[in-house]
């Protein structure tokens, strides 16, 4: 299906994506402990294949570039299973807030690869603004506005697989974003993205690899609402990336963790300390100032 829709309204359909990403947290946490990460995520990635194939189709193959096909559609990828399995591997609803802040450096990173491989201009503060992001994470890791960096050292020792994951996530969402913005071709990839994303959570659901849990209808109905939100979200952002405004885009994207947060301490229980919610707000400055610098 083609959209052929203003850079207005391109850029309007793709700020509903942060939007809704704000639950994707909670989301993913409660299908992994529910259903496990191959048989919730098999259900959720195959639902939302079949939403964005009747939405958008398939793509012209033709048109696209194979340097597309290896940098962007494989930064995706990496960033679903990056996403996925940082969250599955982390131990409650604190840790799994933690990790997904880490994963909110995106929105910086994505300025920061615009600037650094799509030619967006910048001005000098950008490096002021990712400092700060990064600082804002380090709160929330260390628990203190003063941040002790060899007790968030350790604190991250605890469970460094899910911290790493979480990382590789944001830097893989930055690079697809603007991988999709330089060599798509117009062309909306989010159908081939999703059905790899389907073989690999059904390979590994069906490998036996993971112990099988209980199958509950409550974790269905998570699976079912996460496809819904994955299946709009991903595509109306893709089509924002490839025909809005990549900046205001990515200043919608800076509210995402605030929201993550409220839905996170309602449905996953994440107990988030002062210290915490500072943080969180940091990243949320920081990142406006890195959009204010390419003004």
């Amino acid at each position: 299906m083609q959209f052929n829709l203003s850079a207005k309204k391109a850029t309007l359909l793709g700020c509903t994506a942060p939007i809704t990403w704000g639950l994707s947290v909670s989301f993913i946490k409660g299908i992994t402990d529910y259903l496990g990460v191959g048989r919730g995520l098999a259900i959720t990635y195959t639902l939302s294949f079949i939403i964005v194939f009747f939405l958008f189709g398939l793509p012209n193959l033709k048109k696209i570039p194979w340097k597309y096909y290896f940098c962007g559609l494989g930064s995706a990828i990496t960033c679903s299973m990056s996403f996925a399995f940082s969250l599955a591997l982390s131990k409650g609803g604190t840790q799994a807030m933690e990790v997904g802040m880490i994963n909110y450096l995106w929105p910086s990173l994505t300025i920061l690869f615009a600037v650094i491989f799509n030619h967006q201009k910048a001005k000098w503060w950008l490096g002021i603004g990712m400092l700060g992001a990064i600082y804002g994470i380090c709160i929330v890791l260390s628990g203190n506005v003063l941040v002790d960096f060899k007790g968030m050292y350790f604190h991250i020792l605890e469970n460094p697989l899910s911290y790493f994951l979480g990382l590789t996530a944001a830097i893989s969402w930055a690079a697809y974003s603007n991988f999709t913005k330089a060599w798509s071709r117009g062309e909306n990839p989010t159908v081939l993205v999703f059905a790899a994303d389907v073989i690999i959570f059904n390979v590994l659901n069906l490998s036996g690899v993971e112990v099988p849990k209980d199958f509950t209808w409550f974790g269905l109905g998570i699976a079912v609402l996460a496809a819904l939100v994955l299946g709009f979200a991903y595509g109306f952002w893709t089509i924002g990336v490839q025909k809005g405004n990549i900046t205001i885009l990515s200043i919608v994207s800076y509210f995402t963790p605030v929201l993550s947060c409220v839905f996170a301490s309602i449905f996953i229980g994440a107990q988030l300390t002062g210290a915490f919610w500072i943080g969180v707000g940091m990243v949320v400055v920081a990142s406006f100032i890195c959009w204010r610098a390419t003004i």
